[in-house]
């Protein structure tokens, strides 16, 4: 079985996101020998994807496992499976993936970029939880509940030094959301490429920092849009990897456009 390991939302190796894809024969293994798998790669998510009959409302069906647990929705590996799909020939076009948050899209353009759709999370504003900002190591401005697929709490802090500056404590973040932690601010200097940044701390499912979230974008789309008045924007996740995702806020659907890059390929025996 081909096993495949793909930097996603960008176009150079090791920046981005790496993930692991696996494209299947037909049906999903047991579930204790998919979560033995993305253990072994040890990246924060492993897809798996196998095709489905034709004529039905998806093309292909696709789980996500972190090193820790299945979760209900993954941008970056969905990026990467389609980037497999395509660059392997086995789906050309658009790709329906049929998924616990219900049937999203990939379309790839003419420029090697792909867009996801995705559902928009619901925001609902919270009083910022007692503990957060000690958690945190900095004091949010304000706080949203981003509902029950994205499972984080979103924070704005003060200004961009102060997102990339936080040394947070990782298990004190576990307690306030079900998967974690995103903490956003405004870009101080759009000219630069982006419009907004963030970082993602998801405690809860095995990873202490992501390196770039298309699931915590589909949250700071809506967000960074009601304030900067634009539906389509440009956010840099500051991880040491870091990458690039633009947004575009289409009511209660959110499109996540970037690149891929396959950096490993080999033959997994197990």
């Amino acid at each position: 079985m081909r096993i495949r390991i793909v930097d996603a939302f960008t176009d150079r190796p090791f920046t981005g996101n790496p993930a692991g894809v696996l494209l299947l024969d037909d049906v999903f293994p047991a579930d204790d020998w998919l979560q033995n798998v993305a253990m072994e790669v040890n990246h924060a998510e492993t897809a798996f994807a196998h095709r489905l009959p034709a004529g039905g409302e998806a093309d292909w069906a696709l789980r996500w496992f972190t090193p820790a647990t299945e979760v209900a929705m993954c941008g970056h590996a969905t990026l990467a499976t389609a980037h497999v799909l395509h660059t392997t020939g086995a789906h050309e076009g658009p790709v329906r993936f049929a998924t616990r948050s219900g049937v999203l899209i990939a379309t790839p353009a003419a420029d090697g970029s792909i867009t996801l759709d995705f559902p928009t999370a619901p925001l609902t504003p919270v009083e910022v939880p007692p503990g957060v900002a000690g958690a945190l190591g900095a004091e949010p401005v304000a706080a949203f509940d981003t509902g029950a697929n994205v499972g984080d709490l979103l924070v704005e802090l003060a200004d961009e030094k102060t997102v990339l500056g936080l040394a947070p404590d990782h298990k004190a973040l576990g307690t306030y959301s079900s998967r974690g932690i995103i903490a956003t601010a405004r870009a101080e200097d759009p000219s630069l490429g982006y419009d907004f940044v963030s970082r993602c701390f998801f405690p809860n499912v095995g990873i202490a920092e992501d390196p770039v979230t298309g699931s915590a974008h589909t949250a700071l789309a809506p967000h960074w849009s009601a304030r900067l008045g634009r539906d389509d924007l440009t956010g840099l996740q500051a991880s040491h990897r870091t990458g690039l995702v633009r947004t575009g806020l289409r009511g209660d659907r959110t499109l996540l456009t970037g690149r891929a890059v396959t950096v490993i390929e080999g033959d997994l025996h197990a």
